[in-house]
């Protein structure tokens, strides 16, 4: 074998990693395919925080990493539930604060998450063939800020969370409320 090495060189000082990022979400119409308002977890590295973290530290994360919800988990890959920034910034501190007479900055996400059993799930298979349209009505009978999006366990692996839509990124690409 004559193989020539490939070509190596050095990094310079402060070379970054890029951070996955959402898509940028281009506008959407009741009619486009539900999928577009879709954050796809195998195509984005999903946000996740500890239980234990502080509502400090998880809102600095999540201005961090650019997101309005993280995945709240202890032991990766498992899912314990979801937290987002309403539930940090909303009233659930602040009922916490007062029914245990705490400070808000001993409060935890796990205090404030809302657990995965008790989140509203979408199967993959049915978004692929719905539009926005089906989204937002859906969104109106739940009445939650986001849903989970779940792939169908299959003979390649279990039942997984593949993506989540928000209610905030669903208005931003539609570009008016839904309310």
């Amino acid at each position: 074998m004559n193989e020539s090495a490939l070509t190596t060189f050095r990094f310079p000082d402060d070379t970054c990693i890029p951070q996955a990022q959402p898509k940028s979400g281009g506008r959407v119409s009741t009619d486009s395919p539900a999928l577009d308002v879709m954050t796809d977890l195998a195509q984005v590295r999903a946000a996740t925080i500890d239980p234990a973290t502080t509502l400090v530290k998880a809102e600095q994360v999540m201005v961090q990493q650019g997101v309005r919800s993280l995945f709240v988990v202890s032991h990766f890959p498992c899912v314990e539930g979801l937290v987002t920034v309403t539930d940090l910034l909303g009233e659930k501190p602040m009922l916490l604060v007062n029914q245990r007479q705490i400070p808000r900055q001993d409060i935890c996400v796990a205090d404030v998450m809302t657990k995965l059993s008790l989140l509203d799930a979408l199967d993959y298979d049915e978004l692929k063939a719905a539009n926005v349209a089906h989204v937002i009505a859906t969104f109106k009978k739940v009445g939650h800020s986001h849903m989970l999006v779940v792939q169908s366990a299959n003979e390649s692996g279990s039942a997984r969370i593949r993506g989540v839509i928000s209610i905030t990124q669903l208005e931003r690409q539609l570009g008016r409320s839904i309310g």
